[in-house]
């Protein structure tokens, strides 16, 4: 097994531990991307429109020889809406062409067994340097990152902030700021999305509701999971493996057991 230097909270390398078993499997990035599309689709909320939107009109063509195009027109006369195009898919107010359907299946199902394989694989590809540098900035000589359990009592932002710093991510944290300040190009402005965020490093802790998750909240990229609530879209966003990790070395110990290895 290979063995990773502990940090405590002043950045200063106070011991080693030996990574678990489960590093030294094979990365599947087909199971991977796999189970990444199965756990996104499933959170999207079904949603569709009325079959009858645009139709609850009294319009009707009038046919041939009357000198205007042949779309439905609105019946009667005397009143606005009266001789109006209507009910046709380029009129306003009309029905769409493709409207989206409720009942369309876009849930991609895994099985228990590819979903626990993809979840172990991508936890072995945060151990892998040549996948870590490739998605991150960084000049590590060994990942994941592994820190005391007196991280978990870290409640103020600005001394997480620090520890990061102290670990070498400064240039991982700059790229991750300097994506978030960067207003998106496009539509999604009008949507709520006016933000892209760029993925950094991911906190894996032990115990839930330890304060450092509220710490990391207001970092640009940084993302903090419990060890129990652990799935491939913290460890592989996008779907690619190879994310930057920083784990408690209480989580670190507990992994086997956890995941049902031990």
């Amino acid at each position: 097994m290979v063995s990773v230097p502990v940090f405590n909270l002043n950045g200063e390398r106070i011991g080693e531990v030996k990574l678990p078993s489960i590093f030294d499997m094979e990365v599947r990035p087909d199971t991977i991307r796999r189970t990444y599309l199965s756990q996104l689709t499933a959170r999207i909320q079904p949603q569709g429109r009325d079959p009858l939107a645009g139709l609850r009109t009294s319009a009707e063509s009038w046919g041939a020889g009357h000198g205007v195009a042949r779309v439905p027109r609105v019946k009667g006369r005397g009143y606005p809406a009266a001789s109006r195009a209507a009910r046709a898919v380029m009129t306003v107010g009309g029905a769409k062409t493709t409207a989206p359907r409720s009942w369309k299946v876009i849930w991609e199902r895994v099985n228990k067994k590819e979903r626990r394989l993809a979840i172990l694989s991508a936890i072995a590809a945060t151990g892998r340097i040549d996948l870590v540098k490739a998605r991150h900035r960084v000049d590590l000589d060994h990942v994941p990152l592994v820190v005391t359990d007196d991280l978990e009592g870290i409640s103020k932002t600005s001394e997480l902030y620090s520890l990061l710093l102290k670990l070498g991510l400064k240039d991982e944290l700059d790229r991750t700021k300097r994506r978030f300040k960067k207003i998106r190009a496009g539509r999604g402005k009008m949507r709520g999305r006016v933000r892209q965020r760029a993925r950094g490093p991911l906190i894996i802790y032990l115990n839930e509701g330890s304060p450092v998750a509220r710490a990391a909240r207001n970092i640009p990229g940084v993302d903090v999971v419990a060890l129990r609530n652990l799935s491939v879209i913290h460890l592989a966003p996008g779907g690619v493996p190879g994310r930057l990790t920083l784990w408690t070395e209480g989580a670190l110990r507990s992994l086997e057991e956890v995941m049902g290895i031990a």
